[in-house]
């Protein structure tokens, strides 16, 4: 049986994974890269156990930054989008990302939210005011584990406005956004105007997945305010408890001690990196780590990865390895996604065992 966080998620037919995808303004930095490899990897790893496993992950494609960026290049944000889109997918593949089952674009689910929105106003866990919906989230925090002050300033961090006049109070957020002249905006029963960011993550996933998923999978950053809000929104929508059976909080890469993010200016991008080492390598970077570990990049670490994928190259190449080093090595990948000691046991018995890993962790 598969566990994740240390407790066991039951595989059921199908298994339903939503990942936080991107928001395409940009290119792929390693920390982008990481998310989508360890979703991948958790996805092949209940496959390879036989069960049947779906896999959502979003296009953010309604964003205010988005918007600014095509608009500095003259572009239409949906157009501007969809070439970066062509961008990360070309990284991803090189990464062996195997392509969702699903692939949801905000833009396309505009109705889905108007949906979201209308149910929540009809449970009372929302409320409408000058052309807008806003969810009433002043639980949210406590339900994180985090205290008033600490979850202020994450969203303040992550662009929202906890002082919006328009809030009854610091912690609600907007469903639907009243229109403005800074982006598109589209009709809806209060007005025109455009989804909210945590509002689009839940409609996308009830409108791909259904009212609950067996794991909720994004970057250790987007926890709180995000996913805690994704959560809070499907939950008042459907009364479905727990929403996400599992959740993946994939630990942050840092340069030089800070987090890798464009308002620092330290992105590493796959693209740069793929120019010099194939990507197999630096898919065994990324996962040859705890998942929920933050952890540092330097560049000798993927030369490291590139000579410890030909050794386990050259381990799958040899006879032997027995049933019971392959089942270990199963064992490893079901206990919390352990590659570290599932790419120990592969080297050291060599043949099946090795390629065991190899398949399972797509490295070939």
């Amino acid at each position: 049986m598969l566990t994740l966080c240390g407790a066991p998620v039951p595989l059921t037919v199908p298994a339903r994974l939503y990942v936080c995808g991107i928001t395409p303004y940009d290119v792929t930095h390693l920390g982008h890269a990481s998310t989508f490899v360890w979703a991948d990897t958790v996805a092949r790893v209940m496959r390879m156990t036989g069960t049947d496993t779906v896999v959502a992950r979003n296009v953010t494609d309604i964003d205010d930054e988005l918007t600014r960026a095509a608009a500095e290049r003259g572009k239409p944000y949906d157009e501007f989008g969809l070439s970066q889109e062509f961008t990360v997918e070309q990284d991803l593949a090189a990464l062996h990302v195997r392509r969702p089952d699903h692939e949801p674009h905000a833009r396309h689910h505009v109705r889905h939210v108007v949906a979201l929105a209308a149910a929540l106003l009809g449970a009372g866990a929302a409320y409408e005011r000058g052309g807008g919906v806003w969810f009433r989230g002043s639980g949210v925090p406590a339900a994180a584990g985090l205290d008033a002050d600490t979850a202020l300033a994450l969203a303040r961090a992550n662009g929202d406005d906890p002082d919006d006049p328009r809030r009854d109070d610091p912690f609600d957020v907007p469903v639907w956004w009243p229109a403005d002249d800074a982006g598109p905006s589209w009709p809806s029963p209060w007005g025109p105007g455009r989804p909210g960011w945590h509002a689009e993550c839940a409609a996308m996933a009830l409108a791909t997945l259904g009212g609950t998923v067996d794991v909720l999978i994004g970057g250790a950053d987007l926890a709180f305010p995000h996913h805690a809000y994704q959560v809070a929104l499907a939950t008042a929508a459907t009364g479905a408890v727990p929403y996400a059976r599992r959740r993946m909080p994939i630990g942050t890469v840092h340069v030089d001690g800070a987090k890798m993010a464009k308002s620092t200016g330290n992105l590493v991008l796959v693209g740069d990196l793929l120019a010099h080492r194939p990507g197999a390598a630096l898919r065994l970077l990324l996962l040859d780590r705890e998942w929920a570990a933050d952890w540092e990049y330097r560049a000798k670490d993927l030369d490291v990865a590139a000579e410890r994928l030909d050794r386990l190259y050259r381990a799958a190449a040899t006879g032997g390895g027995s049933d019971a080093d392959v089942a270990a090595v199963r064992a490893a990948l079901l206990d919390d996604l352990d590659v570290p000691t599932a790419m120990r046991i592969a080297l050291d018995a060599g043949g099946a065992a090795a390629r065991q890993a190899v398949r399972t962790l797509a490295l070939q």
